[in-house]
């Protein structure tokens, strides 16, 4: 491994245990409510009731996020979140039912609260402990390591499912945020420079402030505006995955899940690819092509083996574009306000996913799987293009 700082690895350590953990207890509330209710809508509720507030408070919060110590901050997450996977195994043990549905439905509004802060101050701290010129390896790094374990934690617990009782995992999931949050305390950052004191006229302001901050960078926009595009789509093929294998191409189950983890396959060789090719705007939004192109290819693929290889790749080049635009968005932010700047970037970002999620579920458009997958990939591609075309017309006007 890279001769990274300490206090990276740390942050790094700790978000490889805290993910695991994470997708380990995603998959059991759901597992449980479905055996509990045997409901879809409760299923819609429980994700609802973590995704709405979470983006309330994200809105709310950029002043806040401005003026705290942030590794400090970040430990205390991951203590809270410790604390709130007790809660369903504690509702358990009063009630099965009720006591269970209730412990679960606080456990995902404590999580939906503050994993926007979470990731928002972490990707604010990468410029605080990391040299400039690591940023694209080290935000790949980061990155890879939570698709990677998208990948692994689930295979991971399906064994211990088998094995063990669901609470027993409840309770591993808290052991896991707790570990990271001892790892967390190797982190050694930058002081934060002291911000005025805390008052509702000095938090209006301040948003205010962040938001027009925001808006007065181009590049932060684009970038911006483009990773949204992104999330757009991903948004879109929570809903599209399931159909278009198990229907348009008649696929088994199994066959499915090779289909969802060979995206997060492919990241992790792009992860590989950045180290091995020369890094620049150009490289960047050819990563955005290949990734848009690859949801185009699926409109096209006549067979899951062919539909495996479009996940392959979009997973490959998506990392090309990842990586360097967030380390280009770290180094363009003024720094004493990148951690506003940067809960403003994620906001956006994740707004854009139930857009997604609802274009491709609604009968309103009147797309078939397929010619939604176009629809997307060309949301991606076109405005990719004219980026990637603009940027080489400032190579050719600097050279």
């Amino acid at each position: 491994m890279k001769n990274y700082p300490r206090s990276f690895k740390a942050l790094w350590i700790g978000e490889i245990v805290s993910e695991f953990g994470s997708v380990a207890g995603g998959i059991i509330n759901g597992l449980l409510l479905y055996e509990i209710t045997g409901s879809k809508e409760w299923m819609g509720v429980l994700w609802l009731i973590y995704f709405i507030p979470s983006l309330i408070l994200q809105f709310i919060s950029a002043p806040f996020l401005n003026g705290v110590k942030k590794e400090q901050f970040l430990r205390h997450i991951q203590l809270i979140r410790a604390i709130a996977y007790i809660c369903p195994v504690l509702g358990y043990m009063i009630d099965y039912h009720i006591g269970t549905i209730i412990g679960l439905i606080l456990l995902q509004l404590v999580l939906g609260l503050i994993q926007p802060i979470y990731a928002t101050l972490s990707f604010s701290l990468l410029p605080d402990i990391c040299k400039e010129d690591d940023l694209p390896q080290a935000n790949n790094l980061l990155d890879g390591t939570i698709r990677i374990m998208s990948f692994l934690a689930p295979s991971v617990t399906a064994l211990l499912l088998f094995i063990s009782p669901v609470q027993f995992l409840y309770l591993f999931s808290c052991g896991m945020f707790l570990v990271s949050y001892l790892l967390l305390q190797q982190i050694e950052a930058q002081q934060t420079k002291e911000t005025a004191p805390w008052t509702k006229k000095f938090w209006w302001t301040e948003m205010k402030e962040g938001y027009r901050t925001f808006f007065q960078f181009p590049t932060l926009l684009h970038l911006t505006f483009l990773s949204s595009l992104v999330q757009f789509a991903v948004g879109a093929t929570m809903v599209l995955s399931i159909p278009f294998i198990r229907e348009e191409l008649q696929g088994n189950t199994w066959e499915y899940a090779i289909f969802s983890g060979t995206f997060p396959l492919g990241y992790a060789l792009g992860m590989i690819l950045l180290t091995k090719i020369q890094q620049s705007q150009q490289t960047m939004y050819i990563g955005l092509l290949g990734g848009g192109m690859s949801f185009i290819l699926l409109f096209f693929a006549p067979s899951i083996p062919l539909a495996w290889l479009c996940e392959l790749i979009g997973g490959m080049f998506f990392p090309l574009f990842n990586a360097q635009s967030a380390a280009l968005f770290q180094r363009k932010a003024p720094r004493d306000r990148l951690a506003q700047l940067s809960s403003v970037r994620l906001l956006l970002m994740r707004v854009t996913m139930p857009f997604g999620i609802f274009f491709a579920s609604t009968p309103l458009f009147h797309l078939s799987t397929r010619a939604t997958y176009i629809v997307i990939g060309s949301m991606i591609v076109l405005p990719g293009i004219f980026y990637l075309l603009q940027s080489m017309k400032l190579v050719n006007k600097t050279n």
